[in-house]
C-alpha cells in the first residue's frame, strides 16, 4: 500500500488581527500574515495537489503558491472555518464586556454553549472529516498540501483521533502552523502538529 502524506497549513495573520473570525468574516491576510505563511513553507514544493479553503485569507496565498510552483489547486468549500454566529468580526474583549456569562459559557464549555447561531462542534467535525475522507479518497498515494484555517485542523485532529470535542476544540493552532499526517497501511498517524517550519518527508 502507498503512503499518503497530507501537510495541512493554517492562514496567517488576516486584517484586522484579533477577534472572532470564523465562516462569516472573509478577511484576506495582512502584510504580516503573507509573510508568515512564506517563512513557514520557504521553498518546498514536494505537493501533488494543494486544496484550499475558499475563503481569502487562505484561497489567496494557495493560488499564489500553485501560480509559482506550476501546481495543481482545487477549492473545496467544505473546508471553510467554523461558523462563530452573531459573533463574528467582533474582538473577544467586546463580547467579553458586552455579554459577560455567554462568554464565559463559551470558555468553560465550548461544546455546550455556542456563539449565538453559531455552529455545532459535531456538525463542524462531521463537515470536516467528511471533506477530508473524499479527498483523501481521491488521491491515493500522493502528498497533498491543505491551506485551511484553526477550527477546521481542530477537527480534522478530532476526526482522526476520535478524540471528544472538548479535548480537540483547545488545541491551539498558531498562524501558519503546520501539521502532517501519514497514513499507512495500519491507519493515519499525525507526524507533528503546530510546527512553524515545514520538515523533509524523511526529516
Amino acid at each position: 500500500m502507498q503512503e499518503t502524506i497530507v501537510d495541512l497549513i493554517r492562514h496567517g495573520e488576516p486584517v484586522g488581527g484579533r477577534m472572532f473570525r470564523g465562516s462569516g468574516c472573509d478577511h484576506p491576510l495582512n502584510a504580516h500574515g503573507w509573510q508568515q505563511m512564506r517563512a513557514a513553507l520557504g521553498d518546498a514544493a514536494p505537493w501533488d495537489q494543494i486544496l484550499t479553503s475558499p475563503m481569502a485569507r487562505c484561497r489567496e496565498f494557495a493560488l499564489e503558491l500553485a501560480v509559482r510552483h506550476h501546481l495543481p489547486l482545487a477549492v473545496e468549500p467544505q473546508l471553510c472555518e467554523v461558523g462563530m454566529g452573531r459573533w463574528e468580526g467582533r474582538r473577544p474583549t467586546e463580547v467579553a464586556a458586552a455579554e459577560p456569562d455567554a462568554f464565559a459559557d463559551f470558555l468553560r464549555d465550548p461544546l455546550m454553549h455556542r456563539p449565538p447561531e453559531g455552529e455545532r462542534l459535531e456538525h463542524l467535525r462531521a463537515r470536516i472529516g467528511n471533506a477530508y475522507d473524499r479527498q483523501l479518497a481521491a488521491w491515493p498515494g500522493r502528498h497533498l498540501l491543505i491551506v485551511c484555517h484553526a477550527g477546521v485542523t481542530r477537527a480534522l485532529m478530532g476526526h482522526l483521533l476520535n478524540a471528544d470535542a472538548l479535548g480537540w476544540w483547545r488545541m491551539r493552532v498558531d498562524y501558519a502552523g503546520l501539521a502532517r499526517i501519514r497514513h499507512g497501511q495500519h491507519g493515519a498517524s499525525i507526524e507533528y502538529f503546530n510546527a512553524e517550519r515545514i520538515r523533509p518527508l524523511n526529516g
